[in-house]
């Protein structure tokens, strides 16, 4: 199953998380979802990565669950509980990367496939692509995690709009919405995605970093003053910021020491 998960490795100081089984439109199976955290896990011991992007191979991003697995998996609630599990032990990895992680979404976008989306920082999606939760067609319920993530990206009613129909937004109403960040034409898709992967790859690592803490308190809807002025305060004394001020004043391009 390892290869159905792949971790590549990029010149530019970025790597991508394929999900690639796309015989199948990259439908999710259990091993798959149990695949993901040790991924991330690499990306992130990986000091040579600072951004991650998450993409399906073949033109498709993901098309939600393994329909083969369902009898099995939801034969009971224990077998429900434990899949979920594993869900959502993926969608923390994604979510928790102390490095910025986008997905770069092509075609269908569906489900599971969509909770990944979401446990990104942000969403790239090309003209033509789909996007859908749909628990409600199958009688299932999203769990509290994959909901908070979706009010997050486009407000309580929205939310329920999606949640309750179960129906597919294409692309431009998913900008609009809030579900993805930027739309694209698909053939520019690779020169934005080399384009983040440039400014990320010259910004401070410490800075991006420290950030994502304090997005993660206040996204949390806990404004934990004390550590985020922690986190303020240090970043006064670091070595990134040494160079980045000494490059600003010299006016030239910062070379960032922390990795």
């Amino acid at each position: 199953m390892e290869n159905l998960i792949l971790l590549q490795r990029h010149a530019n100081h970025s790597a991508t998380l394929w999900i690639n089984r796309p015989d199948k439109r990259n439908a999710l199976s259990v091993a798959m979802w149990a695949a993901i955290p040790a991924r991330v896990a690499e990306a992130i011991a990986d000091p040579d990565i600072k951004l991650l992007f998450v993409r399906g191979a073949g033109g498709v991003f993901a098309a939600g669950a393994d329909i083969s697995e369902m009898p099995e998996v939801y034969a009971t609630a224990e077998a429900a509980l434990l899949n979920d599990e594993k869900i959502q032990g993926a969608m923390k990895a994604l979510e928790e990367c102390p490095k910025p992680v986008i997905a770069l979404i092509e075609g269908p976008c569906v489900g599971g496939g969509c909770g990944i989306a979401l446990a990104c920082d942000l969403r790239i999606g090309v003209e033509g692509s789909r996007y859908g939760v749909t628990p409600a067609k199958l009688g299932l319920v999203y769990g509290a995690g994959d909901t908070r993530r979706l009010i997050q990206a486009v407000g309580l009613s929205k939310a329920k709009d999606i949640l309750f129909t179960g129906r597919l937004l294409d692309s431009a109403e998913a900008l609009a919405c809030g579900l993805i960040d930027r739309l694209v034409a698909s053939d520019h898709l690779e020169a934005v995605a080399a384009d983040y992967a440039a400014k990320i790859g010259a910004a401070s690592v410490y800075s991006i970093r420290a950030q994502k803490q304090i997005l993660a308190m206040l996204r949390g809807g806990c404004d934990d003053a004390e550590a985020s002025r922690a986190l303020f305060g240090a970043s006064f004394t670091g070595e990134d910021f040494k160079e980045g001020f000494a490059a600003f004043m010299e006016k030239r391009p910062a070379q960032f020491p922390v990795r």
